[in-house]
């Protein structure tokens, strides 16, 4: 595991416990540098131990999409940090396919645990300890491209449908012990993963449905446009949000 170094910032979150999933790249990274600079404590994770997140951060090697997974980490976070304040569900993802009926069984399975699973069973292990502690924020990472359910990724924007869903409820129920539940839906995003994404539809000629556009902002978006909307829902300047979702996608996707 190597890293990468991190700037200084306002310290908005010191002393605050941060775990964040599928930190040691693209949107995950930013997340991960803009806690640090914030002052927060940060425990990230990858699959492989030879990931690199940005310096100062955690580390633990840990599958997300297993329940296995989800122990080991949510253990780390209690070894290491002694509990957590701040988790962000950012671990995501789904290859493309010529249509829905082409996606195999397994992998509606793989997205499903990736995209939703994943965050029910951390958000189960480690929820707990906020609700006793009477505070705490969340925030899943969902998909602007929801509305769309584009075929070619059926998989992965009904699993992101029904994390936006799962999110909205897990609000209501930790609202009155003082935590907040929300949900940040990048689009576009200039990311590794994207390009490989969006490489990889081009080259199943899907035809209709695959928009190659720019944005109506002028341009894609980048790791940190994504992370600045994370970082306000886990400050204070968010305290009486709860329960909403952020688009962040240079009006691609617009929503009524």
């Amino acid at each position: 595991m190597t890293t990468i170094e991190s700037g200084s910032g306002t310290r908005e979150l010191a002393g605050k416990r941060a775990l964040v999933t599928g930190g040691s790249r693209g949107i995950g990274a930013a997340v991960v540098r803009q806690l640090l600079e914030a002052g927060a404590e940060v425990l990230t994770t990858a699959r492989s131990a030879t990931s690199t997140v940005p310096e100062g951060a955690n580390f633990v090697e840990a599958d997300v999409r297993t329940r296995a997974g989800a122990e080991a980490l949510a253990a780390a976070a209690q070894e290491r940090l002694g509990g957590v304040d701040i988790l962000v569900h950012n671990a995501g993802g789904a290859g493309p396919y010529k249509g829905a009926l082409a996606i195999p069984d397994e992998e509606w399975q793989n997205a499903l645990d990736l995209n939703f699973l994943a965050s029910m069973r951390l958000d189960a292990l480690l929820a707990p300890g906020m609700r006793e502690q009477r505070s705490g924020v969340i925030v899943h990472v969902s998909s602007a491209a929801v509305p769309t359910v584009a075929p070619p990724f059926l998989h992965y924007v009904a699993a992101k449908a029904a994390l936006e869903a799962y999110s909205r409820g897990m609000a209501s129920e930790l609202a009155p012990f003082g935590i907040r539940v929300n949900t940040v839906s990048p689009g576009r995003t200039a990311t590794p993963g994207g390009e490989q994404t969006r490489e990889q539809w081009a080259r199943l000629d899907s035809g209709p449905g695959q928009d190659t556009t720019t944005p109506p902002l002028g341009r894609d978006g980048q790791p940190d446009d994504i992370a600045h909307a994370v970082l306000f829902l886990l400050s204070d300047r968010a305290g009486w949000l709860t329960g909403s979702n952020i688009v962040v996608d240079g009006g691609e996707f617009p929503r009524g």
